[in-house]
Parts: C-alpha cells; structure tokens; sequence
C-alpha cells in the first residue's frame, strides 16, 4: 500500500527527470512518525538522484534539490511538497491515505504490509543468526538477555520477509574456564548433588575453585592440564565434560520456553575444535600465520605488514583462544573489536563471503534488582515479572476474572521486559527500572497487552458483522493519521515479530 504513494510520485519524477520509475520507488523512503510534531510521509534524498544517474553530479546539490521542487506539482495523491537541506518532503492525501490502508488491511488481514512492492523487490534466501550464546554449566545470566531478545528479533524478521532462516545458539562450551570447572569438579564435584541441583552445584564449584586459583599455582597447573587433555579428546575428561553441557542445555531449554524463543541448533566451540586446527593448517600453508616472540600464534592485520596490528589464535602452549574457534554472525556487545579481526582474517584467507557478516552491537541493561535484591539471573528476573504483574493484576478493581492468571501474568510480565528493552536506541546502554517497565499506560509491554485485548473484546462483541463501508472522514483526527501511517510502514504479525505472545484477555 505504500508502494501506492511512493509509485506516484516516482511517476511524477519519471517524467521531470526521464528516469525509470523502478529506478525511482526504491529512493523515496517513509518518515518515521513523531509524537512531538506534524512529519511528512516520504521523503527523498536528492543526492540519491545523483548517485543513481538521475541528476548532473556537477551541480550544486541545494540548487538543483530547490528546481526539482518547484517542478513537482500538488494532485489528489501529494498534497505538498516541501524543500529541505538536500531532500524533499511529502505529505499525502489523509483522506486516501485512510482509503488505501483500510482497503489492504481488510483484503489482506494476515500478510498486511508484507507483499509490498518494496518487499518483493528484496533478495531472499538462506540467514544464519546466531544469538543469545550463554556459557555451560552456569546458570542463564540476565546479561545474556538483550542478545537473546534482539537476536530472536532479527531471527523473526528475516523469516517474515521471506528467508530461510536457521537460529543457532553457540554455546561458551569451551575454553580455559572448562578446565578450571573440571579440575575443581574433580576434586570438590559430587554427582549427588549435580543431580539434585546440577547448575548451582556447578557454580559453586567454579567459584570455589576460581578463589583456590587466584593464589595456588597447583590449582592453576591442575586446570591446564585437564584442558590440554579435553583439547587432546581424553575420554574420561570429554565424559564429563559432556555431562556439564548436556545438563546446562536442558536446562536453558526451559528458559528459551518462557520467551518465545527458540533454536535450530545448539552448536558451540567444541563443535569446531577440529575444523579450527585445519584453519590454522591453512593459515600456516598460506604463511598467514607468524610466531611471535613469546611463541604465540598471530595473523598480521597492519597494513604495513610490521605486526603493529595483529590478532592472537594461538596461545603459546599451543592451546586455541576464543577467536580460532568462532566463525558465525554474532550479538553481544563490546565485540566490535573482536568481529572487525575476525572478518578482515575471513577476507584476507579469500573468503568473499565475509562480506556478508553482520555483527550487531548494542548497550547495556543497568540496574535490575528485585525483591530479593541485586538480580543476575535472567530466571530470577523472570520470576519477578511474573510476581509483580500478578500482584498488579489482583490490586486492579478492573481485571477480569481469568482461567489461568499465573499464565497470563507470564505472558504480560515477559512482554513488559521484551517491550521495555526495544524502547530506547539499541547501541545505548538503559536503566532498567521495574516500576516503567510494569506501568499499565504508556509506550509498556503491559499497555500494548490491554489493547490488544480490548481490540480483540471488540472484535468479538462486534466482528460478525459483514461491514462493507466506511467513511474515511471519521479517521482524520491526528491520532488516528499518526496510527495509519504507522501501519502504512509496519509489516505483518508485528508481535509475533517482536517475540511476543499476544494475551486475548485481561
């Protein structure tokens, strides 16, 4: 439907400046909506005319930005046109607009926005994301929580578009640290207690061993070796190493359920241990690979080739780092580093298909706590939305009497922190404070919840009814244009994009 605007002023332009309108649809793009003041509904980048061929790269942008406006002409789709600092604003018929979206909204009630001309136009196939990335044998860490809920995002929207979509969970299930817990579980583990309570006994372990490791030298020497012999697949030390794993994914199994989410494969750093030393072979066949001074294993990335900018593979006991063994698109923040070495190591071996690697950044979350103070597990912090929006829901005089409120205080709860985490700018860090998060008015995961259920109580009151005309002049207040052209913009299933489980009452 919005493809409806964008092509008739593309033919506007098509017949000013002689270029294809195909050419052109794609460079008028949609005005995200303000609250704050009145925003033209497209917008197009003069410059993106000249990039594109359209206009003379000779002339002055602002001049030639200025005559193309005042060639452009009002009609009954464009009822201004407004010239800014290289761009060009449009503002379109209300009145249409509201025709135009109701039209497609009833015609295609399932897939509105999704078969648009732009869409269409876009390449599909196969995306890998990997998100979320907790390490075994410790309990889910609320910081792990944004990359999970961003990640399902992406996840969510490439499949709507249309691609083949596989999610993959690389799991931290290797490393020093694993032989650090191996060498404590040795000696302080009890297969008693792992089967009673298997991820805290595991973490008590690890810190008890990680203070033992802080000022004994043997305990460090212990860890090292019980590592060198899972690198080396020892069958007893690859046993129990197994065991750790197995146990922590069921258990984040259980997790995952609570959001929405889930996984294609839960693969890790074990899984390409072994591909990792056929790439260091390569490395070191191709003479990418140098030694160090200290007999590390580096990849120069200086451009002088002078190693004054390298990354570390392999450690001097010969041992791999976190970098040998990652080779997937990746979400977590403070990598950016990290993913910039890794790619230009991907390009330098040939790999053209690095090219095509996203690394997603974003912020912090600040300040969770709870009732039982300090929070940082994510079931912890679960737990507590669900208890609170149950003890809102039981204060509210307007709830309605529910089926099953502890499930429904679920959903909201899980939606309120889903909500609360895309509300700010993603690179930002936020502070997270349980009293907005749980507010029932506002932009809150517990507001869109209640109007979805009033939407749907509606329907149900009201929808039977076979309804075969409206009249546009009744939506043309400012809240109800600044609603249509959001929805002009928006795809499909918006909540089931954003990983949220829709509650049909409250």
């Amino acid at each position: 439907m919005a493809c409806f605007f964008r092509r008739s002023v593309a033919a506007q332009l098509s017949r000013i400046c002689g270029a294809p309108e195909d050419v052109l649809v794609p460079l008028l793009s949609a005005v995200p909506v303000s609250k704050k003041q009145s925003t033209p509904d497209l917008r197009l980048a003069v410059n993106s005319l000249v990039k594109n061929g359209v206009l003379s790269p000779d002339a002055d942008l602002q001049t030639q930005t200025e005559r193309l406006t005042k060639q452009l002409r009002v009609d009954a789709v464009v009822e201004e046109v407004i010239s800014g600092r290289g761009v060009i604003n449009f503002r379109i018929n209300k009145r249409l607009l509201v025709e135009k979206v109701l039209e497609q909204l009833r015609a295609e009630p399932q897939s509105f926005g999704v078969q648009s001309e732009l869409l269409r136009r876009l390449r599909r196939g196969r995306t890998l994301v990997e998100f979320s990335s907790p390490n075994i044998a410790k309990k889910f860490h609320a910081g792990h929580l944004r990359s999970t809920i961003i990640g399902n995002f992406i996840a969510n929207l490439k499949e709507v578009l249309g691609n083949e979509v596989i999610r993959v969970n690389y799991l931290g299930d290797w490393g020093m640290q694993f032989g650090l817990l191996g060498a404590g579980f040795q000696r302080l583990g009890s297969q008693e207690k792992l089967r009673e309570n298997a991820l805290q006994h595991l973490f008590e372990v690890y810190v008890q061993v990680n203070r033992e490791a802080e000022h004994d030298e043997s305990v460090r020497l212990a860890a090292a070796e019980f590592f060198r012999r899972l690198e080396q697949h020892d069958e007893q030390t690859l046993s129990l190493w197994k065991q750790f794993r197995d146990i922590t994914v069921e258990e984040y199994k259980k997790i995952y359920e609570r959001l929405g989410v889930r996984f294609d494969h839960y693969s890790g750093e074990s899984f390409h241990q072994s591909r990792a030393q056929e790439v260091l072979k390569e490395l070191r066949t191709r003479r990418l690979l140098k030694t160090t001074e200290k007999g590390k294993g580096v990849v120069d990335l200086s451009a002088a080739s002078d190693l004054s900018s390298y990354a570390t593979l392999v450690r001097s006991d010969g041992t791999s780092l976190y970098i040998t063994r990652y080779t997937h698109l990746f979400i977590t923040p403070d990598q950016s580093v990290h993913f910039q070495q890794l790619f230009q190591i991907l390009r330098v071996m040939g790999h053209h298909w690095a090219e095509r690697c996203v690394h997603v950044p974003f912020g912090l979350v600040l300040g969770m706590s709870s009732r039982l103070g300090e929070v940082v597990l994510l079931e912890d912090v679960l737990n507590e939305a669900r208890y609170r929006m149950q003890h809102n829901m039981q204060e509210a005089k307007t709830s309605k009497e529910l089926t099953d409120p502890e499930l429904t205080a679920e959903q909201i709860g899980v939606s309120a922190l889903i909500i609360q985490d895309f509300k700010g700018k993603l690179i930002s860090d936020y502070k997270f404070d349980w009293q907005k998060v749980l507010q029932a008015q506002g932009d809150t995961g517990v507001f869109l919840q209640y109007t979805h259920a009033r939407l749907r109580s509606l329907l149900r009151m009201h929808g039977s009814g076979n309804h075969t005309h409206f009249n546009p002049s009744h939506l043309q207040d400012s809240r109800s244009i600044s609603i249509l052209q959001t929805w002009s913009s928006f795809l499909a299933n918006g909540m089931k994009i954003l990983g949220i489980t829709p509650v049909d009452k409250m």
